[in-house]
């Protein structure tokens, strides 16, 4: 039965520190690590979450893009676990979009990103991906890439200027995907 884990919140070092990669084959406890780790995001209303994000300096997040009462408008998908990924290609055009974080509660920001990415990565079953992710997807992806180099969204900033507070956003309907 998973588990809800504490979600690491800016400040601690996890949050700073490069993951380290995951040994194949997948071990019976790193599928223990993300069934928990999707409990605590479905807990939480995220759309995505880092291992470093629950205290596990690993390489693997989940991408799971539902609309939820943080993302009104984003699109259903399938979660995807992700181990030891790596962006292989990106598109020139960098778009605009709020993101929050489960590890920064209370803060949104205007996050320059590629627009899509091609990703190769292992899932759960030790299964070479290679795919294309678009848009808010794509976003998600990046942001929790970030998430294993040691970097948070307030890191790809362009301005201060491009902050607001999460009740400032839900006031303004700001946040459409």
């Amino acid at each position: 039965m998973p588990i809800l884990r504490q979600i690491a919140q800016l400040g601690h070092p996890v949050l700073r520190s490069a993951a380290s990669l995951i040994d194949l084959p997948i071990s019976a406890e790193l599928r223990t690590l993300a069934d928990d780790m999707l409990a605590t995001l479905r807990e939480a209303d995220g759309v995505g979450i880092a291992a470093p994000q629950v205290y596990e300096p690993l390489a693997l997040f989940i991408v799971a893009s539902r609309p939820n009462p943080r993302y009104l408008d984003a699109p259903a998908m399938e979660p995807e676990i992700v181990i030891n990924p790596e962006i292989v290609g990106r598109s020139e055009e960098m778009v605009k979009g709020w993101e929050g974080c489960l590890s920064i509660p209370g803060i949104r920001g205007l996050v320059p990103r590629h627009r899509w990415i091609r990703a190769r990565y292992r899932t759960v079953e030790g299964i070479e991906v290679e795919r294309e992710f678009i848009d808010f997807v794509a976003r998600i992806f990046q942001h929790e890439e970030d998430h294993l180099q040691g970097i948070v969204f307030l890191d790809r900033l362009d301005s201060t200027r491009d902050l607001i507070t999460e009740s400032e956003y839900r006031k303004q309907g700001v946040g459409r995907c």
